[in-house]
């Protein structure tokens, strides 16, 4: 039944998402206030545009200060944290068991092609995909389904036919609109999140191999059970 998985890739392949949120909350303390993950936890996933924390931290410091120090400084606590960034466990296993067993591999990503190629090929996996879709190919990322409906056209699957693997809420809502199949994989920034709709949860891709968890969703589907919220 299902032909093909479709990757997230900030927090999914590789945490950047975590480093990113400690930067911002190293920021705001700086100034002496504070950045909530309830308040972070919207914008993770989707595009810049759901959030402006430097708007936020001018509301909260409640007087102007000079934002292109803050980014500079902001931008190098992250980069500092982000250079030490590892694949998360068991992504590698993943690609290979999906290449193995003829699964096609895609990957949706709401950052820009650059900042996704770059980290894919410094890591050595650029390859492993078959089709990329990014912010630049559709008119609304994530959680719009579109960056998940051109990687299945890619594909050339039905969504019925895919599994897509999200870390976040905004990416789990945009594969479920897609009409796909959902596996969520928190890590340790948005493990804490509310998700609304997906079909199995894991800790870690290391914990569960890819074709045990293909078996589930499938068997789920044939049981005519296949969401659950969480």
């Amino acid at each position: 039944m299902i032909q093909g998985v479709i990757f997230d890739f900030d927090g999914l392949i590789l945490d950047t998402e975590t480093p990113e949120f400690e930067s911002f909350q190293a920021l705001f303390r700086r100034y002496g206030c504070e950045l909530t993950l309830d308040v972070w936890g919207a914008c993770i996933g989707t595009g810049p545009e759901a959030f402006d924390p430097y708007v936020h931290l001018e509301e909260l410091y409640a007087s102007p200060y000079d934002k292109e120090e803050a980014r500079t400084w902001r931008r190098r606590y992250y980069d500092e944290r982000l250079a030490s960034a590892v694949l998360r466990p068991g992504v590698l296993e993943y690609l290979q068991s999906a290449h193995e067993h003829g699964l096609r591999v895609g990957l949706a990503s709401s950052s820009h092609r650059p900042w996704v190629t770059g980290h894919l090929a410094a890591h050595g996996i650029l390859d492993a995909f078959e089709v990329i879709r990014t912010a630049e190919d559709v008119a609304q990322v994530k959680p719009d389904p579109a960056l998940y409906l051109l990687a299945l056209e890619g594909l050339g699957l039905p969504p019925e036919a895919a599994a897509a693997f999200e870390d976040s809420p905004n990416g789990a809502l945009a594969a479920k609109r897609a009409g796909m199949f959902c596996v969520t994989v928190p890590n340790e920034t948005t493990g804490s999140l509310v998700f609304g709709e997906h079909d199995l949860r894991i800790g870690s891709m290391a914990d569960i191999p890819l074709m045990e968890v293909i078996a589930r969703l499938e068997a789920q589907a044939g049981q005519g059970g296949r969401t659950r919220i969480g």
